[in-house]
């Protein structure tokens, strides 16, 4: 009984956040960030980038709000919006902090959100719009495949893109909804800040933009007309947005049955995220087909369908003695 209880507490957060900022010297503060992670317990990916910064970390409730503070506490990130979720546990087995040259990769580097994007709908007023059931706007999911077979908003557009990069080319087949209301929504709105403007520079003339994305909406306004699970990046891999009139619209790989359960293959060669159910999940081993449950380098399945990545060479803890030694002299100092 003691035990039910202590892992049905929700005593840990998971933070999701992006913010287009000007950084001026990257590498330094990567390593000032991923200190500040390491000697405050966070865990998750982090990417820095000229452009500003990308994030989804996860830890206790206290050690979030400690790193809340600080990021919102630097005048270039005072704006940043976290959506909040609580956990039983930390979301991710490891840190990682890395300087990319996009804080998503898309390829448009020389899109600015901050000059131009669109507009924002707030989750109350994508709910509204929802709600109309009209033809007025269009809504388009800028996600990948294995993301909106998952999960979706009823009646969205989706795009046969296997990643972000291809969105550039799949919008000249958008070309009939130029004079049409245009409402963009990704995971947590960091894809819609340069989907939304590129859409722009390409001559569509209405466009929007859901603010903060599904998890936001999920949040604020109960997830109403998402269908499915929501595909996160974290040790969830999915997770529950709809709290009004939930259904489940993926079915599995193997047998065709509903599931919302998603995987990636145990065969880190394929690695494909497909929804495979419990009983096909076990029957696998974690994989996709017969031939990839033969793999050799077949990794060993937990039930979970989650397989974090190797560190290929990254060091969280690289510039942190350092760092924190010249910390204490400067302290000592004082």
């Amino acid at each position: 009984m003691f035990e039910a209880r202590r892992v049905m507490e929700k005593n840990y957060s998971i933070l999701l956040y992006y913010c287009y900022a000007h950084i001026e010297n990257v590498d330094a503060y990567r390593e000032e960030h991923h200190v500040f992670c390491i000697e405050n317990n966070l865990r998750g990916r982090i990417i820095i980038a000229e452009e500003g910064l990308n994030g989804t970390v996860s830890g206790t409730k206290e050690d979030c709000e400690k790193y809340m503070e600080y990021v919102l506490s630097d005048p270039r990130f005072a704006n940043t919006d976290f959506k909040v979720e609580s956990h039983d546990r930390h979301a991710f087995n490891k840190l990682n902090v890395r300087v990319k040259p996009e804080i998503v990769h898309v390829g448009l580097p020389h899109i600015d959100p901050n000059q131009r994007t669109g507009k924002y709908v707030e989750p109350a007023q994508m709910r509204e719009i929802l709600e109309k059931k009209s033809d007025e706007y269009v809504i388009l999911d800028v996600r990948s495949n294995y993301e909106h077979q998952l999960g979706k908003f009823k009646n969205a557009l989706t795009l046969d893109i296997e990643n972000f990069r291809e969105f550039p080319d799949k919008v000249r087949e958008l070309e009939s909804l130029k004079d049409k209301k245009v409402v963009t929504y990704c995971t947590g709105g960091i894809k819609c800040e340069k989907a939304s403007a590129y859409l722009l520079e390409q001559g569509f003339s209405d466009v929007y933009q859901l603010h903060g994305g599904i998890v936001k909406y999920g949040l604020e306004a109960g997830g109403k007309d998402f269908e499915g699970k929501c595909y996160v990046f974290d040790g969830r891999i999915a997770t529950d947005v709809n709290q009004v009139n939930p259904v489940i619209i993926s079915e599995c790989h193997v047998c065709g049955t509903k599931t919302d359960r998603m995987v990636n293959c145990a065969n880190p060669h394929c690695n494909d995220h497909l929804p495979i159910c419990e009983s096909c999940g076990w029957e696998l081993e974690g994989a996709c087909s017969p031939e990839c449950m033969s793999h050799p380098d077949k990794r060993e399945y937990d039930g979970t369908g989650n397989f974090p990545k190797k560190q290929n060479g990254y060091n969280p803890y690289k510039g942190w003695k350092r760092m924190h030694t010249a910390a204490e002299a400067q302290n000592e100092r004082s």
